[in-house]
């Protein structure tokens, strides 16, 4: 019998169950892998060029590991995934094709659908490239389940800092506490991140992809790592170097620092480089060794196996309808200054600038920052979602909508967070050295040095005061609004509206 194993190019694992299941269903001069390099995919959405520049080589790569391990490997340019696809059948004739399920909505939706067209009987295989594809601890489809449920849940069936009747180790299931410590004045000196030279290949795609007429950033100074040799080094470095002072500083923001204590291990967890178990496990040990303290080892297994579990899991009880989610009816464009980073409010320009140089800024300026503005300022969700899907070298839908939408945007009316993420510049002020050098004051909620996050915070409740209200985890926010007067509210609303009538255009005033 001989057998095709389809690998879609965000699934690059070492252990993949395609593979696994082709070991016991065929010899081995019966199989063939197949990878399609789609121009029509590429083409679909402009992205960031590190993350195409990763993908790509990381594909090529895989092919050439995978031939190294003795498999005969058809890598395939083709001007879609059916064309590329339709050429492998053709040539080899296969009886039948595995496929491990796509992570993404619209890729299972082709592979349920669009691989009957090939007349090869398909079997697609659960995606174990996430937790929650091996192990979902809520099943019931309408099971209302928060995020520290499903952490909790999740930790338990792993054995993840579980001592041996079953409780958290050190007593707590969360440390969080802890772990929202502003950098110190002084600053501190964070390690630089490992990066890798590109070889041959990486060479040739970043030329590739280079040249193409569209696309966010560059491609010509690339150095992330594109095997899983070289992304497992990236991850014991973090370990080594910046896994103790993770957790303090988790939520810190810099402006002289785009990656702080960060792992920055994203973007290769995403496209299956790194696993995220073995991740967990090995930062676990890294605790047991005394290397880390278990508030910086909890912080970042919960990230892994609590927020990225989660969201993916949200993102497959929403989908489809996520997509067009939006509970409190923004309809505002983007500002343009999204797409060059000229603002006189120095967080944004700073962090905007930094996603268009390297496709990265971590977690908290992704919702404090760029998505509490998006929401104070009424901008359409699906607007938002796109350019995040654009500009993030870890980009996938499957991530990026319910934390954006969902999380960020509260725009799923409260599925994936049961209160919106919002904040005034007094947040900003504390957690990061921004507010210091720029021309807005964070402590002034009207004028013309006001801060726009203080009046855009206080217009978003008096706008929605009574559905606010009606929330028991915003509670003392709104009741903040009783220390203004009428014309307080008359002064903060007037102002509000005057800056988001110049957002549109590049040429507005802030």
């Amino acid at each position: 019998m001989r057998l095709t194993i389809w690998i879609l190019g965000d699934q690059l694992l070492r252990q993949h169950p395609a593979l696994e299941a082709a070991q016991i269903l065929a010899r081995p001069d019966e199989i063939r892998v197949v990878l399609v390099e789609s121009a029509s995919r590429i083409a679909r959405r402009p992205v960031h060029r590190k993350k195409l520049v990763l993908l790509l080589s990381a594909m090529r790569h895989y092919a050439d590991q995978l031939r190294n391990a003795g498999y005969v490997v058809d890598y395939i340019r083709a001007g879609s995934v059916v064309e590329g696809l339709r050429q492998h059948v053709l040539e080899w004739q296969p009886d039948r094709l595995l496929t491990m399920a796509a992570a993404e909505f619209r890729g299972r939706q082709f592979q349920q659908q669009g691989l009957a067209a090939l007349g090869v009987e398909v079997e697609c295989l659960p995606n174990t490239q996430m937790l929650a594809g091996r192990y979902d601890p809520f099943p019931e489809p309408n099971h209302r389940t928060l995020l520290e449920t499903f952490y909790r849940a999740m930790r338990r069936q792993w054995g993840l800092l579980i001592d041996a009747e079953g409780q958290p180790i050190g007593g707590s299931w969360n440390y969080d506490a802890q772990n929202r410590k502003p950098l110190p004045r002084a600053g501190v000196v964070a390690p630089k991140l490992l990066s890798f030279a590109p070889d041959a290949i990486t060479s040739a795609v970043m030329a590739e992809v280079a040249a193409l007429s569209s696309g966010i950033g560059e491609a010509h100074d690339f150095d992330l790592a594109v095997t899983h040799d070289a992304a497992q080094a990236a991850f014991d470095d973090f370990i080594a170097h910046r896994l103790a002072d993770f957790g303090p500083y988790e939520d810190a923001m810099s402006s002289e620092s785009a990656f702080l204590f960060h792992s920055v291990l994203s973007p290769y967890m995403n496209i299956g480089l790194l696993d995220p178990l073995q991740m967990a496990q090995a930062v676990e040990r890294a605790y047991y060794d005394g290397r880390a303290p278990l508030a910086s080892v909890e912080g970042f297994i919960r990230q892994i196996v609590g927020w990225r579990e989660y969201i993916y899991w949200q993102y497959w009880r929403q989908m489809p309808g996520l997509l067009t989610a939006n509970y409190w009816q923004h309809q505002r464009p983007l500002p343009d200054f999204f797409w060059h980073g000229e603002t006189e409010m120095r967080c944004l320009r700073c962090v905007i600038g930094r996603v268009l140089a390297h496709g990265y800024s971590h977690h908290i300026e992704r919702l404090m920052v760029l998505c509490n503005f998006c929401l104070l300022a009424g901008i359409e969700p699906a607007q938002v979602n796109e350019w995040f899907l654009r500009c993030y070298v870890d980009a996938y839908e499957w991530v990026v909508a319910p934390n954006v939408i969902g999380m960020g945007l509260n725009a799923d009316g409260g599925r994936t967070a049961t209160k919106p993420y919002l904040a005034s510049a007094n947040y900003i002020n504390k957690m990061s050295d921004y507010c210091a050098a720029c021309r807005f004051d964070p402590k002034q909620r009207t004028g013309d040095e006001a801060c726009p996050f203080n009046f855009l915070y206080w217009n978003f409740l008096i706008e929605h005061e009574a559905v606010l209200r009606s929330n028991p985890r915003l509670g003392p926010a709104v009741l903040g609004l009783k220390h203004l007067s009428a014309a307080d509210r008359e002064a903060v609303q007037r102002q509000a509206a005057t800056f988001l009538a110049a957002l549109p255009g590049a040429g507005g005033a802030y």
